[in-house]
């Protein structure tokens, strides 16, 4: 399918076809026999640099466990206008970097009027980043073709408006293809009810990587398994049980329900220590957070062989 796309396009414009990809838009391709790695080494070093990071001391975790983040409305004011340099650059490293996800996402919830708490944190992400320039995804090849989805959230997380923080991770050949960490749009009245909302969102998204992958095909001919650890979720979404802790969730969130009928997606339950999604919804412990680094596929390059 690649050479015959290629064919077709030096028909249409004047190319050259210059091999493998190794380089694009600060993104690093390798590959090998034993599969694709990707990472964004460079970028890395150019980012640190920018801010003037390069020589600081490094954190082995991007964030604080059990820290919290506010408003901070008394605080004292730092550039906004640098803060959001910060943000920007460290949310173009998540296109690779898993495990930066929820502290940038975290982060930049402040960016219209950033404290010296905020930036504090920003720059713990640095100095996080600067111990782990070296680290990426890797694909093995041959892994599973089968798409597993991890689902979680943080209930009221947030502590000024106590909305939860849903987290989701999709698993393909042995490593994240897709994440997200984002505050959820309603506050939730229990936990049941901010599992399910994660849940249905990254439902939505599951439809659409299953036509993505039968375009290249790769067709999911089985249901898609997305692994909750909460059980109450999951009898929900194939038997309106707790009507009573459920009737205020909005109807959009009931897509969920019929997309379990239906046998697109199957919720089933996982213990909390192996959800890969819970890196994506709050800080964690060291030792915790290095194991679920790993479980996303995340590695340096000298260890993918």
């Amino acid at each position: 399918m690649c050479e015959e796309f290629k064919k077709s396009m030096m028909l249409e414009f004047d190319m050259s076809d210059l091999g493998k990809m190794r380089y694009f838009l600060g993104i690093e391709v390798l590959q090998n026999s034993d599969g694709i790695y990707v990472c964004q080494r460079k970028y890395a070093h150019e980012v640190l640099e920018r801010f003037g990071m390069d020589r600081s001391n490094m954190v082995k975790n991007p964030i604080v466990p059990g820290s919290k983040l506010s408003k901070d409305e008394k605080g004292a004011k730092v550039d906004a206008s640098m803060f959001k340099q910060v943000v920007g650059s460290l949310m173009y490293l998540t296109a690779t970097r898993p495990d930066l996800m929820y502290g940038v996402s975290l982060i930049s919830r402040f960016m219209s009027c950033p404290t010296e708490q905020h930036w504090l944190a920003a720059k713990r992400l640095l100095r996080y980043l600067k111990g782990t320039t070296d680290l990426g995804i890797f694909y093995k090849k041959g892994g599973c073709k089968q798409l597993t989805v991890y689902s979680d959230s943080d209930f009221a997380g947030d502590v000024d408006d106590r909305k939860s923080t849903s987290g989701c991770v999709f698993m393909f050949s042995s490593g994240a293809v897709s994440w997200s960490s984002k505050k959820q749009p309603v506050v939730s009245l229990s936990t049941t009810e901010a599992e399910y909302i994660a849940a249905a969102s990254c439902a939505c998204q599951c439809v659409w990587l299953r036509r993505v992958l039968a375009k290249l095909d790769h067709e999911q001919e089985k249901c898609t398994i997305i692994l909750c650890d909460n059980s109450s979720t999951i009898k929900l979404s194939k038997n309106p049980v707790l009507h009573g802790r459920s009737k205020h969730i909005d109807i959009r969130f009931h897509f969920l329900r019929e997309l379990v009928r239906d046998g697109v997606v199957d919720l089933r339950h996982c213990n909390t220590e192996d959800q890969v999604a819970d890196i994506m919804t709050k800080p964690l412990r060291l030792e915790v957070f290095l194991k679920l680094r790993s479980l996303l596929g995340v590695c340096e390059v000298p260890n993918i062989n």
